[in-house]
């Protein structure tokens, strides 16, 4: 982990953004429906903000992901880093059928900040703000989420604290190998593979959509591919891109970005495509420069 992640995790700092996706679900039957469709239990919400979950389409394959909280007033939100708001709207709106719920995208109107460092939980949001864990790396990080003009009164109250760059983050997010979804995890892909069934998945909750493939995996054991960090010299390639060895493809590399002298990134990697310790290399059409596996043996 380089030195400028590292402080990024331990000092205090910020990140100010705007999220994918905020959505606010009401009704009589809105948290049953929402319990039928994420991965994770909402339950949980009886002691925790907020809920971390994936939306799978019925093959168990990830559309999108997110936390859920209960919205001030009734009813319950919908927020997500990398999830776009429409997207996801349109696919829980086509499973309610006779049930009493209404869906509202307003992801234009909303805003957030990442909190950093130790001081992250004790630090004061201006009244009205959501507070809740966030999922930006391995270190713990604080979300904030308000009306998009809270802006000044949300810098006002981090008075004193470093502002961090979005391409900090992203590099702290590589390093910790946390998948944004659905671009590292995506509609052709299975959670476990980007090892999401830790944090993502209750296997206790009943039923949701994609539940009995979640099963299956649980009983079968290992997935196909795993979603591995990598680093290669020179910039980021566009991605995605697809990953060679000895003219053979293993994977493809999902996200990437400069990290000192070259980039880090995160690739999904066929299992049984990678044989021996000849180097992985970009397809001439992405540079073809040679990419090195961190998170797997080279021997």
């Amino acid at each position: 982990m380089s030195n400028e992640i590292w402080n990024l995790a331990r000092n205090q700092a910020f990140l100010v953004h705007r999220p994918a996706a905020w959505l606010r679900v009401t009704g009589e039957d809105a948290l049953t429906f929402l319990q039928g469709q994420i991965t994770n239990d909402l339950r949980n919400l009886e002691t925790e903000p907020a809920v971390y979950g994936l939306w799978l389409n019925h093959k168990g394959r990830a559309l999108g992901d997110g936390f859920v909280g209960r919205a001030a007033g009734g009813g319950y939100w919908i927020g997500s880093y990398f999830t776009e708001g429409a997207a996801l709207k349109a696919h829980l709106e086509a499973f309610i059928v006779a049930d009493d719920v209404t869906i509202a995208d307003a992801t234009a109107e909303m805003g957030g900040a990442t909190l950093f460092g130790e001081g992250a939980r004790a630090a004061v949001p201006p009244a009205g703000v959501v507070v809740f864990s966030g999922r930006r790396g391995v270190e713990p990080a604080v979300e904030w989420g308000f009306a998009a003009e809270w802006e000044p009164a949300v810098r006002a109250a981090l008075a004193g604290w470093r502002e961090a760059s979005a391409e900090e983050v992203e590099r702290w997010r590589i390093a910790a190998r946390v998948p944004a979804v659905p671009r590292d995890i995506g509609p052709s892909d299975l959670p476990n593979e980007g090892e999401l069934e830790t944090v993502a998945i209750s296997y206790t909750k009943g039923c949701y959509l994609g539940q009995e493939v979640m099963a299956r995996l649980k009983n079968l054991g290992q997935v196909r591919r795993k979603l591995v960090r990598v680093r290669g010299a020179g910039a980021a390639p566009t991605v995605p891109a697809a990953l060679q060895q000895e003219e053979r493809k293993v994977g493809e590399l999902r996200s990437a970005g400069a990290d000192g002298e070259g980039f880090a990134g995160l690739a999904l990697v066929t299992l049984l495509n990678v044989r021996g310790a000849a180097p992985w290399r970009l397809a001439p059409e992405a540079g073809g420069g040679e990419v090195e596996p961190i998170d797997w043996p080279t021997a």
